[in-house]
């Protein structure tokens, strides 16, 4: 459903100016907390089991081998020394040696143990595996628009000759401070599993295993640019018109071309996006409800408020009080 702010008709200005990081500004957005469940000293057979949870998971392989099982998905992945698998959209998922091996169970405490000193350890006498396992949560509830259309898991393989010379080092510090006890160990992993993250999801919409609309769409050179323009320039009055003009296509050829990629048409995209822009000053500024409208192109707080409603089931101001991020 598309949610109309002013009237939006006016031509943009300024169109040659820097582009904006669209994924960096997504991200932001869903304010990611990076939690490490931490180390995991492993001998076959084992199996690991992790709960379902909103946000993301990431497994980093260390050494040996493993099978990742998603709830819902056929089959398994079969992870090697240096893999990433990212779980874009969570669930609940499994860790294996191989298929049918007894699983155990992840405690909350074990997972506390294990952001600590100390590993994990499992399993019986056999060949030996270890890993590095994270979760990312959202800071609050949020629609995650370009994300939508990523698969259940995203892997990416150290042998890949596209992305195993920038992932390699990351990878490879990660698995060094995850056997650490010097202090400031912990937050080092977190931050380095941000950037997993990142490199992931770069890795997933340059190559040619995505085809799913959302992500996508960043690396086709005119409609990237059409959501560079919307998400540095929000308030602007974008027009289906006024977009296609600033990247060079037909009006209708562009439209179509977004919704193919995107997964939705131009305006229904921006309307959410200026939605979720709105959440994140609600939570993290001190800018009245007046001012977030104008932020996000609302000529009207009346309007805005009810706009805001309608896309988030709460007026702006209780959800400002119930997500507030000290």
């Amino acid at each position: 459903m598309a949610f109309s702010p002013n009237e939006l008709a006016d031509r943009p200005s300024a169109l040659d100016e820097p582009v904006t990081d669209v994924l960096a500004d997504v991200l932001e957005a869903m304010r990611l907390t990076t939690l490490m469940h931490g180390r995991f000293e492993l001998g076959a057979p084992w199996g690991v089991r992790f709960s379902e949870s909103p946000g993301a998971h990431i497994v980093v392989i260390a050494r040996g081998g493993a099978r990742l099982e998603v709830d819902g998905v056929e089959g398994g992945v079969a992870l090697s020394a240096g893999d990433v698998a990212l779980l874009p959209h969570g669930g609940g998922h499994a860790l294996r040696d191989a298929e049918g091996s007894p699983l155990h169970i992840l405690g909350h405490g074990e997972c506390r143990r294990a952001r600590g000193v100390g590993a994990i350890r499992l399993g019986g006498d056999g060949a030996r595996t270890t890993l590095v396992a994270g979760h990312f949560q959202l800071g609050a509830p949020t629609r995650t628009l370009l994300f939508e259309g990523l698969p259940r898991v995203i892997h990416v393989a150290a042998d890949d000759p596209v992305t195993a010379s920038s992932l390699a080092p990351t990878v490879q510090l990660l698995i060094a401070e995850s056997a650490s006890s010097s202090p400031g160990a912990s937050v080092i992993m977190s931050r380095l599993a941000d950037i997993l993250l990142v490199q992931a999801l770069r890795t997933h919409i340059a190559g040619n295993q995505c085809r799913e609309h959302g992500l996508r769409a960043l690396a086709d050179p005119q409609i990237g640019r059409a959501l560079s323009l919307m998400h540095g320039k929000p308030a602007e009055p974008w027009t289906v018109e006024s977009l296609a003009t600033a990247v060079a296509l037909s009006r209708s050829g562009f439209a179509a071309r977004f919704s193919t990629l995107v997964g939705e048409p131009p305006l229904e995209y921006l309307a959410r996006w200026r939605m979720t822009k709105a959440a994140q000053l609600l939570r993290e500024s001190e800018l009245s409800l007046r001012e977030v409208a104008d932020a996000i192109g609302y000529q009207s707080e009346a309007s805005f408020i009810r706009a805001f409603k309608r896309w988030g089931g709460s007026a702006p101001g209780a959800y400002r009080r119930n997500h507030r991020h000290g």
